[in-house]
């Protein structure tokens, strides 16, 4: 494989399996080629959303025009690392399997020193030039920029060339210049999914687990942070939990808060959490007092900075 070609997501969203024989029957919408996210989550009752996490199936998700790596290869599936996605599993990036057909190899990909749009609606129409209907991209799809006029942005995609509504997305100059914003930035961004359905491994808008909640709302904000909830109480500033800031991130674990890390939410002020609870519920802002949370509280920490925005 030449230097300059890397390997990109093809999909709206890439389910990152933890075996190449995790899928199941009822998962053959998430790992075909031609992938039907709404269709697989429609037919995802409780019991079988429950495996995912119970039974170890999945492990995050990485969306369209998303940088992997290919590590292995079996069977038609590829196992990869997702640099975008810290993590102690692999100092390259999480690691996981995802099918050989979602993924597509590109060269002049220039994401990392030219114009990017990243998606800001919840989910955003990828038209063609011809003004078809492409893909829906979830929100926080990022891609590099070709053209602004007017109302449309052309942009680069993995298969060809795109384009998106302006109302739908952000202009920024490079990958490496997003807006960084402050915590009250990261609540709002946070607010738009109240009632979207928990999902284990979720990592877009059509579903997130609670550490994909925080990862994605301080990535929407300018900050990059481990993936996971245990990784993410090791990292940012500690913060006394008598000193909590919305923005902030709060940090749960068993045995009343003294055994091991198993949540994380987003401090909303005034004594409210704003998290992705667990399978069967939704993203929800509770008050803390009186509930199992308050209980299991143990740690605090901040990503954001004091930037006014």
């Amino acid at each position: 494989m030449e230097s300059n070609n890397v390997w990109l997501v093809n999909v709206p969203v890439a389910t990152l399996w933890t075996s190449y024989d995790s899928a199941r029957e009822i998962d053959q919408d998430a790992i075909s080629g031609s992938l039907d996210l709404v269709s697989w989550l429609e037919k995802l009752t409780y019991e079988p959303r429950l495996q995912l996490c119970d039974n170890n199936l999945v492990q995050s998700q990485v969306l369209f025009g998303q940088e992997v790596l290919i590590i292995d290869e079996f069977d038609g599936w590829a196992h990869v690392v997702v640099p975008d996605q810290p993590s102690g599993k692999d100092e390259r990036g999480y690691p996981g399997w995802i099918p050989k057909s979602q993924l597509i190899q590109q060269s002049d990909w220039y994401i990392k020193h030219g114009p990017v749009v990243v998606v800001t609606s919840k989910t955003a129409m990828l038209f063609s030039e011809k003004d078809e209907q492409i893909m829906e991209l979830s929100y926080q799809t990022m891609l590099p920029a070709i053209e602004h006029s007017g109302d449309r942005i052309r942009v680069k995609t993995p298969t060809g060339i795109g384009i998106l509504k302006t109302e739908d997305v952000v202009l920024y100059p490079s990958e490496n210049k997003l807006t960084k914003r402050n915590g009250t930035a990261i609540i709002a961004a946070g607010e738009q999914f109240l009632g979207l359905p928990y999902l284990w491994g979720g990592m877009s808008s059509y579903g997130y687990d609670c550490s994909g909640f925080s990862y994605n709302m301080c990535r929407a904000n300018g900050y990059i942070i481990p993936r996971d909830a245990h990784e993410q109480a090791a990292e940012g500033i500690k913060i006394d939990l008598s000193d909590i800031q919305p923005g902030d991130l709060l940090f749960f674990a068993y045995e009343e808060g003294k055994g091991s890390i198993h949540h994380v939410g987003i401090y909303y002020g005034d004594g409210k959490l704003l998290h992705s609870p667990n399978t069967g519920k939704n993203i929800e802002i509770i008050s803390l007092e009186g509930t199992i949370y308050e209980k299991e509280l143990c740690a605090a920490r901040r990503y954001w900075m004091n930037t006014g925005e």
